[in-house]
């Protein structure tokens, strides 16, 4: 963003200082106002937008503490830089306490002020346009439980976003649970065959006598029970989408035949001679090492090539942990109206438990878990009591000094994103992370964040 597009408020008893700060920020491009003591300044916090507000800290009447304070309250995104005169540590500290984004030292250098006031400016710019694009992302493509703020998951919404309105097949790779499925419907209920038909079918649950018939359909009497024409899968996703869950597990004879259908979009029902004709998006996903499979001769590489050609990798849910307490909460939020039950939330203590759990089925365990927990809670939140003895004691079998390393990291990495989107204003972020304020200023401490 261009300087002129931000507003800086410069406050100090000293009009010199102020003069001079004016002029310094006004040559950098800065739309600059200034005000000669702290009740002009937040009377004119409360009527005018302001972006940066540098104050002194000594001033007669209000302090350059009780403006910051003031300033926060009345916008909790606005940047403060604390000036003093007295260099001490203590003064800085408490000024960063209570939400001072940074402060300058008199008499100050015009290079640090500038270099501040443009570092300070920028970082904000960056972190809203990086929470608005979670926001935007998430909503666009968050679907029922495909929901998280990771990088990994951000990833993927962001790919999406790319393949989506093209009409290429995609092959979506990950774990049993990941939400694989749930990724497909995305796909189709935001591409241009939204309105069109989405036809899943799971090929590893089906034998393989059936799957045929199911998918391409039959005639009248093509094999015993056969006594009316059936349409097949692939001539009903006509204009649509079909998902083919767990391609892997398809047979070869199959496969040559889905092959044709993408190759030709000719559909040979069983038993009959003429073909139809259906177009349809194909999308599949697996848990299988597709290439593997290939040199074990179980999947043909032709029909492997035509699939791939938009590949989505959905990462476990071990891999991308900060996504754990925001499913948990949408998952127990979910359960508890669908059972008629108050659960407020989950606990620190059972939150750590869910953290240090490796979830091997991933989200569709995780679902699992706290379904049961919301069903059998007899409090207003979610204990470690309330979760399954497995998870308790897998995680305390495997809770090392290296995954504690790694929860710490995970929450202090939250927490100081949250607080960054905040412009650290704690108390704003305590209600987002729904924490209260002491215990957001003692994991604060334990875990060491501070700002920059």
């Amino acid at each position: 963003m261009k300087a002129d597009s931000y507003k800086v408020l410069v406050v100090d008893d000293e009009r010199d200082i102020c003069r001079a700060l004016e002029f310094l920020l006004s040559r950098e491009g800065y739309r600059v106002a200034t005000a000669y003591n702290g009740q002009d300044a937040v009377r004119k916090i409360e009527t005018e937008e302001f972006d940066l507000v540098i104050s002194d800290l000594k001033m007669e009447g209000m302090t350059g503490l009780e403006v910051l304070e003031k300033a926060l309250e009345i916008n909790p995104n606005l940047i403060v830089i604390i000036m003093t005169a007295f260099a001490s540590v203590e003064s800085a500290v408490e000024a960063m306490k209570k939400g001072a984004s940074d402060y300058l030292v008199k008499p100050f250098i015009n290079e640090d002020v500038k270099m501040t006031v443009r570092r300070l400016l920028e970082h904000k710019t960056v972190v809203m346009e990086n929470l608005i694009l979670r926001q935007q992302l998430s909503q666009k493509f968050g679907s029922k439980e495909f929901v998280g703020i990771s990088p990994q998951i951000l990833s993927v919404f962001e790919m999406l976003q790319k393949v989506i309105p093209t009409r290429s097949n995609i092959l979506i790779l990950g774990e049993s649970g990941t939400g694989k499925g749930m990724v497909a419907e995305v796909v189709h209920s935001n591409s241009q065959r939204k309105d069109k038909p989405f036809i899943s079918i799971n090929c590893s649950a089906i034998p393989e006598n059936l799957l045929e018939s199911e998918l391409f359909g039959y005639k009248k009497g093509a094999f015993t029970g056969a006594t009316t024409d059936k349409k097949g899968l692939i001539t009903m996703a006509d204009q649509g989408t079909l998902f083919l869950d767990e391609i892997g597990d398809m047979p070869l004879g199959l496969q040559a035949k889905i092959l044709k259908v993408i190759e030709t979009g000719e559909v040979l029902p069983v038993g009959d001679t003429k073909s139809l004709h259906a177009d349809v998006r194909i999308v599949a996903a697996t848990n299988k090492n597709l290439e593997e499979q290939i040199a074990k001769g179980l999947f043909r590489e032709d029909l492997y090539y035509r699939l791939n050609v938009i590949e989505v990798k959905i990462p476990p849910l071990r891999e991308r942990r900060e996504d754990i307490s925001v499913l948990a909460r949408h998952f127990a939020e979910k359960c508890s109206k669908a059972n008629n039950k108050k659960v407020a939330g989950i606990s620190d203590e059972a939150m750590e438990i869910l953290y240090g759990y490796p979830w091997p089925g991933n989200i569709r365990e995780l679902r699992n878990v706290i379904e049961r927990a919301v069903v059998l809670v007899s409090g207003d939140q979610i204990e470690p009591d309330d979760l399954p003895e497995r998870i308790r004691t897998q995680q305390g079998a495997k809770t090392s000094r290296s995954l504690k390393d790694k929860m710490e990291y995970c929450e202090s990495k939250i927490i100081k994103e949250t607080l960054e989107a905040h412009n650290w204003s704690k108390e704003d972020t305590a209600k987002t992370l729904d924490v209260d304020l002491a215990t957001l200023y003692r994991k604060i401490k334990k875990l060491g964040i501070a700002e920059g």
